[in-house]
């Protein structure tokens, strides 16, 4: 079985976004790095159709928000990587589906 380009795009929006803008102390540069990939798995998502498309938007962007409170109890690393799992899992699991 195949993964879909999204699932390493959604992984690499997450954990690339949170490394750019720490690593370089702009938070501006992360955000679109997270962008960047959020459009690069949306392209894909597109071929599945609205319902898929606006879900995986909707948890892609939950995972960043989420992620700011989560890393307050456990962590920023461990906070970024929790969310990233979770995301990437469903986005596996519904494009594998869809």
């Amino acid at each position: 079985m195949a993964i879909d380009p999204s699932v390493p795009a959604v992984a690499a929006g997450l954990i690339g976004g949170y490394s750019v803008a720490r690593y370089t102390g702009r938070r501006e540069l992360g955000g679109v790095a997270l962008a960047t990939a959020g459009v690069v798995a949306g392209r894909s998502w597109l071929p599945r159709g609205a319902a898929v498309t606006t879900g995986l938007t909707a948890a892609y962007l939950g995972a960043f928000g989420v992620s700011h409170p989560l890393a307050k109890k456990i962590g920023a690393w461990p906070s970024v990587l929790t969310v990233t799992a979770a995301a990437t899992a469903l986005t596996a699991v519904v494009t594998a589906r869809s």
